[in-house]
C-alpha cells in the first residue's frame, strides 16, 4: 500500500463510515468493511479488523456523548459487550479460514438484510405509521425508578444478543448496529434514543476487544488502520453537528438503496 493509499484516501473513506454512522445511527458503520474492499482492494479478512478499529474509535465517541446525555443503558450494554467480547474471537478464527468467495457473499448477504430492514422502517415512517411497540420482550423499564427491570429472560435475551453481535463482529467486521438495534426495539421498551445509544456502547467494546484481538496475532494492518479509524472519528463528530437537522425517513431510504448496491456489488466481486 503505497504512502497515498494509507494517509491519503484511506482517511477519507474512513470520514465517510463515520458521517454515515453520525446520519443513520448504530447501523450505518457497517459500510465500512465494503469501502475498504473496494477503496483500497483489501481482502475481507484484511479488512475486518480495519473496520473493527475505526467503528470501536467513533462509536466510543458516541457511547460517550451518550453516556453524559443520560441516554445510554450501560448495564445493558456491559452485559451484551462481555458476551460478544467472548464470541468475537470465534468468529475472528473463522474468517481466517473460510474461503474469500463465501466469506463475502456472507457479508453481502448480511448487509442486503439489513438494508431490507432498513428500508422497511422508512416507508413505515413516511406512511405515518406510528404504532405502538408490542410489549412482549422480557425486559421492561419500572415504572417508578426508568430502569431496567432484570430478571432471568431479560439477562438470558440480552447475553444471547451479544453473543450473536460479537460473533458477527468476529467473522465479517461489522459493528452490528444493525442486529442489536432491532433486537433491542424486541426486547426491551427503551425509546429509540436509549436503544441507539446503549447499541453504541455495546458496538464501541465489542469492536475494541476483536480489534485488540487482531492486533495481538498480528492481523491488523496499522498503516491503513490507523487513518482510516481517526477519519471515522473526525467524520463522527463532523456528522453530529447537523445530524439532526438531516436525519429522516428519506435518508434511511437513501443509505438502504446504497446498502442494497454494495450487496451486489459483492456478490459480482465475489463471482469474478
Amino acid at each position: 500500500m503505497s504512502v497515498f493509499g494509507a494517509w491519503g484516501l484511506a482517511p477519507l473513506l474512513g470520514m465517510l463510515v463515520g458521517l454515515v454512522l453520525a446520519l443513520t445511527g448504530a447501523g450505518g458503520a457497517i459500510l465500512a468493511v465494503p469501502l475498504l474492499l473496494f477503496g483500497l482492494h483489501l481482502k475481507l479478512a484484511q479488512a475486518a479488523p480495519i473496520g473493527l478499529l475505526a467503528v470501536a474509535l467513533a462509536a466510543a465517541a458516541g457511547a460517550f456523548l451518550a453516556w453524559r446525555a443520560r441516554t445510554l443503558r450501560y448495564r445493558a450494554a456491559a452485559l451484551m459487550a462481555v458476551c460478544g467480547i467472548a464470541a468475537a474471537p470465534v468468529g475472528q478464527a473463522w474468517a481466517q479460514v473460510l474461503p474469500e468467495r463465501p466469506l463475502t457473499l456472507v457479508f453481502a448477504l448480511v448487509l442486503a438484510a439489513a438494508a431490507g430492514r432498513t428500508l422497511v422502517q422508512a416507508s413505515r415512517e413516511l406512511r405515518g405509521d406510528t404504532a405502538q411497540r408490542p410489549a412482549h420482550g422480557p425486559c421492561h423499564l419500572g415504572q417508578a425508578s426508568g430502569r431496567l427491570e432484570w430478571n432471568a429472560p431479560c439477562a438470558a435475551a440480552l447475553a444471547l444478543t451479544g453473543a450473536g453481535t460479537g460473533l458477527l463482529s468476529g467473522l465479517l467486521g461489522v459493528g452490528g448496529g444493525f442486529v442489536l438495534v432491532p433486537a433491542l426495539l424486541v426486547l426491551t421498551d427503551l425509546p429509540m434514543k436509549a436503544v441507539i445509544a446503549t447499541s453504541m456502547g455495546v458496538i464501541a467494546l465489542v469492536s475494541a476487544g476483536a480489534a485488540l484481538n487482531a492486533a495481538w496475532q498480528g492481523q491488523l494492518l496499522w498503516q491503513i488502520g490507523l487513518p482510516f479509524a481517526l477519519g471515522a472519528l473526525a467524520g463522527l463528530l463532523a456528522g453530529r453537528l447537523f445530524a439532526e437537522r438531516v436525519r429522516g425517513p428519506r435518508l434511511q431510504q437513501g443509505f438502504g438503496v446504497l446498502s442494497l448496491l454494495v450487496a451486489a456489488g459483492l456478490v459480482l466481486r465475489a463471482s469474478l
